[in-house]
């Protein structure tokens, strides 16, 4: 057996004990984490400080791999979030009572063991041993080389709670930051259960394509949102400003913005708070001749649409109606969020009807596209796939169902 089999192994054993966790005991543990991170932040941060020692500022990672004790402050909210959300173990889905006297439950239970591969994202190390360990379930953590000194300082917080506690810090693992342990964990078949990668697009194609253990797809988001012809202005400049500048590295951020034609004169107006901060604009060439000349407007090239940018730059496609920009958005759309602008009702519903994405609006800003936001507490990521789970995937996409059968001596003819 592999050293890498040896820790699987080690997790799944570890992990068959969860269940019997009581929702008061993982509250206490979440409790504590929580604190223990408040009071660790010093340390969290000096850590945190040697990973971004080796990166370049300029990389739209970096704000990712970023922590500070606002964050810190928040990733303790959200964990506190969690430890008193409703257990999503143990829950009655279904039961009937057969006419051969079987008395059938349908129970929801744990996935088992999650795999994790993640990018330069400390934070997910907190929020996925949140809710892995309120959903019953063991994790294998395989963060990037990026952010290792970071999520390594975590892992021993999270060990020392459940020391506290007396639970096997077996059942959470954080593999080492190398190729090796990225293709042993694709191939851990019989020790865990879903693979979920977290990160950029490339990551999450190569997890899919060579993983043997089943993988729910997370992360990538090439958003657009749609300024409609009776869009209010007012309501869409700051709903886009938003979209782009509140945290663009996040998957969530605006990438495409799409206007109606009869907004061409308006469109000055309606990016000048993106410009204020200093966001690149790459237009098609209705958009780009409307616009002042400036720095930071660039004639769009074909490969600017459908593109995640993870920074400060925006592309803008001009259409002539509701239609096209569905079709713009069936092309490129990674499936993640979508918006549309507009004081047509007809449009709205037409747009939220048929839009293929884990979460569409009307009038509001796609950065809302969070567990915590949706009221799930953290996240163990947002999946842009249609099978188990789709959109911010919390506590009860972590988990299955099994029957239970209750019998007296029946047997099949």
């Amino acid at each position: 057996m592999t050293e890498y089999s040896n820790i699987f192994e080690s997790v799944k054993n570890a992990s068959l004990g969860l269940i019997r966790l009581s929702d008061e005991k993982i509250q206490s543990i979440l409790k504590d984490l929580a604190a223990l991170a408040i009071r660790k932040t010093d340390f969290i941060l000096a850590e945190n400080q040697r990973d971004l020692e080796r990166m370049d500022p300029q990389n739209p990672m970096y704000d990712r791999l970023l922590l500070n004790q606002s964050r810190i402050e928040s990733i303790a909210s959200e964990i506190l979030q969690v430890s008193q959300l409703p257990t999503p173990l143990h829950l009655k889905l279904e039961e009937k009572m057969l006419p051969n006297g079987l008395y059938l439950e349908k129970v929801s239970v744990p996935l088992g063991v999650v795999g994790i591969i993640y990018e330069a994202r400390p934070n997910v190390t907190f929020d996925v041993f949140s809710i892995a360990l309120k959903s019953g379930n063991g994790l294998v953590l395989k963060g990037g080389s990026d952010a290792d000194f970071s999520n390594r300082a975590i892992v021993s917080l999270i060990h020392e709670v459940l020391e506290k506690h007396e639970i096997s810090t077996q059942a959470f693992q954080l593999l080492p930051a190398d190729r090796q342990a990225t293709k042993a964990l694709l191939e851990a078949v019989g020790y865990v259960d879903v693979l979920i990668p977290r990160g950029s697009q490339g990551l999450i194609n190569f997890v899919r394509e060579h993983a043997k253990v089943p993988v729910i797809e997370t992360g990538a988001g090439i958003v657009h949102t749609y300024v409609d012809e009776s869009a209010d202005l007012e309501k869409a400049k700051a709903i886009i400003h938003n979209a782009k500048t509140r945290r663009p590295s996040v998957c969530n951020s605006l990438d495409c913005l799409i206007i109606h034609q009869s907004h061409l004169n308006n469109l000055n107006d309606l990016i000048q708070p993106l410009l204020e901060s200093e966001v690149k604009i790459f237009a098609d060439e209705q958009a780009f001749h409307a616009l002042n000349q400036s720095n930071l407007i660039h004639l769009a090239e074909p490969e600017h649409f459908g593109t995640e940018f993870l920074s400060l730059q925006l592309a803008i496609m001009t259409v002539n109606d509701l239609e096209q920009a569905l079709q713009h958005i069936q092309i490129y759309s990674s499936k993640h969020s979508e918006a549309l602008i507009s004081e047509n009702q007809e449009h709205i519903e037409r747009f939220l009807l048929e839009v293929d994405a884990a979460a569409v609006y009307a009038n509001a800003s796609t950065a809302f596209t969070d567990g915590a936001q949706f009221g799930l507490g953290a996240e163990i990521g947002i999946s842009t796939q249609k099978l188990h789970a789709r959109g911010p995937m919390a506590l009860k996409e972590l988990t299955s169902y099994k029957w239970i059968v209750r019998g007296n001596g029946q047997v099949r003819k």
